[in-house]
């Protein structure tokens, strides 16, 4: 060691500001950026049921029926366990495999899906910097490509991301009611699809 001395320290947390490291933003900026999140959350679990809907209401043959039926019961458990993109590309194929669907965009709907699940990334792992006078910040996030996140958030931002998403969900539940089925744990109109 040379002869420079060697000052070590510990954070000081009992004089951390209240809610640290969160304290920068506003109230409303944490709720809107939790509702978001939340709203993904909600897109995961209808994807997940409109897998169940599709892969239950198809039809098979006497001679798939035992195949279809043993790779069932895992298709669902990742339908419970998979993140957005994979649930995104399951859904795709759940509905391509019923020959019942009624839905002709659902290519597209899966691809915008999947856009969605960039900003999700972002919003649920990114670290918030102090935000601008304005109240945007330009969390810290750089994805698996090594490509850095440089946009500013803004309540705004969040509120039409939050929307975008819910329209998304409202998307996935239509292409199973507008087969006639009653959307799984829904109490709307349609056939149930177990009794």
């Amino acid at each position: 060691m040379n002869d420079e001395r060697l000052v070590r320290s510990i954070v000081d947390r009992h004089n951390l500001p209240p809610m640290f490291p969160t304290h920068s933003h506003s109230s409303q900026f944490w709720e809107q950026l939790g509702r978001a999140i939340a709203t993904y959350g909600f897109l995961e679990e209808v994807l997940g049921k409109a897998i169940f809907a599709f892969t239950a209401t198809r039809n098979y043959s006497r001679e798939e029926i035992d195949e279809a039926h043993e790779a069932w019961l895992p298709q669902l458990e990742r339908a419970l366990t998979d993140q957005l993109w994979n649930l995104a590309e399951s859904y795709g194929k759940a509905v391509r495999d019923n020959p019942a669907t009624t839905t002709e965009n659902v290519e597209e709907l899966v691809e915008d899906i999947k856009k969605a699940t960039v900003i999700r990334n972002v919003l649920c792992h990114g670290s918030w910097r102090t935000p601008n006078t304005n109240g945007a910040s330009v969390p810290l996030f750089v994805s698996r490509q090594k490509q850095v996140f440089d946009a500013a958030i803004d309540i705004a931002y969040l509120k039409q991301v939050q929307g975008h998403v819910a329209e998304l969900a409202c998307s996935v539940i239509d292409t199973v009611t507008h087969m006639g089925w009653r959307f799984p744990g829904g109490a709307g109109p349609g056939k149930p699809i177990i009794e």
